[in-house]
């Protein structure tokens, strides 16, 4: 039975504050996931969820650009303890995603758990209580919904009461960080100059503004990556009806099919939701092929073995004549890229490709140089393909009323703009940086920071497999420490130095053997080079790395009654032994041998089966009359 409770500490005095036991910030999958298995592992609920935004859902709460969806089968990127039949398609949209995760806390009652429109500003461990002082920051309904960036710019011109309603000091024994990879989009690109002249209207892909009418209106996005994939094509169409897209493009992306639904997408609509909730078994059958077929596709792409290497020749040429089938010939050079596939994301193509062959939507490789009151220039030269010579490529200005940012997120900036300060006044994202780069031991802990844990930290992503798989092997993974804080039998756990710096070590040295090495520019590194984003094995091995922890990596700071636990469990280890033992040698002194013993257990097993044949008889005669 856990004792502790939320609870108001020193009355009205004050240094009045309010104790919270566990603290989780962020109210995405990862939040979610931690808050339920809390209440169904431990049978907890004394916890408080925080999160700057206005509503639940991370990621797919703030994502709402035309034709967000998820490019993962739902039936993967769905939560193993809560399971949904009833997906409309094998991708669903993103605002299905809100209500699946409303639906789940419902189901576990924890909607009451949830604070939001509240930033958690920073952390800072108190060594001599053994808790953390965290720094809440009411905000203004709404603003949290903005990039911090803007929030900034606001705090600037308008001051902090236009952001900021309260500030509040509390405590806790717990913090989990569930802040995602994909939060803070990036800005405008510094070196672009005459944004701040530009009449008409910017906004990034992931705060779509849907005050702005698109209608007969020249639209240039900036960038080629997955939310790009599935915005493009629909500007053109109702209900949005631009009058011309033009899409600036770096490099390409290696581009594939999406894998489409048992029985082709159409049919798995009409059918699969029905066939989920009636065959008793098939939810998880399929869960099971989908994650099968994404490790399978991971031991083919990704690592660097003559196996691998021959795999991503074919699959290379598959996806190649997948594009050149949908694609003007006049694109067929750019979009040839010149690296490994699995480099850097893949996309999964539903209408991109198709859409390219709509007059009103142009691709570029021509470098944004400029903004003007009306447009934007473009050129001279390209950055791709490499050859290409300037000369080809002359300058030019596209007229542009609408400006919009696909250029991805800032996700190299773990925790930020969250504070975490540790032991001796050390500050975490400082501290990873000493050490070279993001990182934590298990993407979960770093030394110096007690009971502090990080769900999808460094070094977790995956690109292969779902993300909501791994967070629940995090969560999973942290219940291990945080249940003995919890039952107070430890007053504080972190990670020994030595066991985070040699994962770390483990970590970098695997991924420099892999396709993410093979010569690409991606968002899964840093300017350096140093990898932070993505896991270099199978989740197969992060699964068994989070179900058997390594308890000599911890330093756990066990109480009185933690370490009389520890001595019981102990000595009831090695009474089974001792009575083992005895047994073993009860056994020989009787002069029974190990055959003896395995004809007794064969004659009681055969026993029973015929009781159960018996008993089987007896209920057909009672059937049959």
């Amino acid at each position: 039975m856990i004792s502790e409770t939320i609870r108001r500490v020193n009355g009205y005095e004050k240094d009045a504050y309010t104790y919270y036991p566990v603290i989780i910030v962020g109210a995405g999958a990862s939040g979610i996931a931690m808050a339920c298995q809390l209440k169904q592992q431990l049978g907890f609920d004394q916890f408080r969820v925080f999160d700057r935004q206005a509503g639940i859902g991370g990621t797919w709460w703030i994502n709402r650009y035309p034709g967000v969806a998820c490019d993962v089968p739902a039936v993967f990127y769905s939560f193993s303890f809560a399971q949904n039949p009833n997906w409309s398609s094998f991708h669903p949209p993103g605002r299905e995603f809100v209500r699946y995760y409303h639906e789940v806390c419902d189901k576990y009652k924890i909607t009451d758990k949830f604070e939001l429109n509240t930033d958690i500003e920073a952390c800072r461990w108190l060594d001599d209580e053994q808790l953390w002082e965290v720094t809440l920051r009411r905000m203004v309904s709404g603003m949290g919904d903005l990039s911090s960036k803007d929030r900034i710019k606001i705090v600037q011109e308008k001051g902090e009461h236009a952001v900021y309603s309260e500030t509040e000091i509390v405590k806790a024994k717990v913090v989990v960080s569930c802040v995602g990879g994909l939060v803070e989009p990036r800005g405008w690109p510094d070196e672009i100059k005459g944004i701040e002249n530009f009449k008409g209207k910017m906004f990034h892909s992931a705060r779509w503004d849907d005050t702005v009418d698109l209608t007969d209106k020249n639209v240039v996005v900036v960038g080629t990556g997955c939310s790009s994939a599935q915005l493009v094509p629909r500007l053109p169409n109702a209900p949005y009806n631009a009058k011309s897209v033009t899409q600036l493009m770096r490099s390409p992306p290696w581009v594939v099919p999406a894998p489409a639904g048992p029985g082709g997408d159409e049919w798995w609509e009409k059918n699969g939701p029905k066939l989920m909730r009636n065959v008793p078994g098939l939810m998880n059958l399929l869960r099971f092929l989908v994650f099968a077929g994404t490790e399978a596709n991971f031991l083919k792409l990704f690592p660097n073995t003559p196996y691998a290497q021959k795999q991503r020749d074919i699959y290379e040429a598959e996806t190649l004549s997948y594009m050149r089938k949908h694609l003007p010939e006049k694109y067929w050079e750019i979009m040839t890229p010149d690296y490994g596939v699995g480099c850097k994301r893949r996309i999964f193509d539903k209408r991109w490709l198709k859409s390219l062959n709509d007059t009103k939507i142009d691709l570029t490789t021509q470098p944004l140089s400029r903004v003007t009151e009306r447009g934007v220039v473009i050129g001279p030269g390209a950055t791709y393909p490499p050859n290409a010579k300037e000369e080809d490529y002359p300058e030019k200005e596209v007229p542009a009323d609408v400006i919009i940012l696909a250029n991805g997120f800032d996700t190299t900036r773990w925790l930020h703009p969250l504070i975490v300060i540790g032991k001796g006044g050390k500050d975490l994202v400082q501290v990873m940086a000493d050490r070279g780069g993001a990182q934590a031991y298990q993407g979960t802990a770093m030394d110096g920071f007690p009971n502090f844990m990080m769900i999808f930290g460094p070094n977790t992503a995956t690109g292969h497999s779902s993300v909501v798989m791994a967070s629940e092997n995090m969560v999973n993974y942290s219940l291990n420490f945080i249940r003995l804080l919890l039952h107070g039998e430890a007053s504080t756990v972190d990670v020994k130095h030595e066991a985070e710096v040699r994962y770390t070590t483990e970590m970098q040295t695997a991924l420099k053997d892999t396709v993410w090495q093979s010569g690409c520019a991606s968002w899964y590194y840093t300017a350096d080079g140093w990898n932070s984003t993505v896991y270099p094995f199978t989740q197969v091995d992060f699964w068994r790395r989070c179900a058997f922890p390594k308890w000599r990596d911890w330093n756990i700071e066990y109480t009185n009654k933690g370490v009389a636990k520890m001595r019981l469990r102990r000595a009831m280890r090695g009474l089974a032994v001792l009575l083992a033992v005895s047994g073993m040698w009860r056994l020989r002194k009787s002069g029974l041998g190990i055959k003896d013993v395995i004809e007794l257990l064969r004659g009681i097993l055969h026993a029973r089966v015929v009781d159960v044949r018996r008993f089987g008889e007896a209920i057909r005669n009672v059937v049959l009359g």
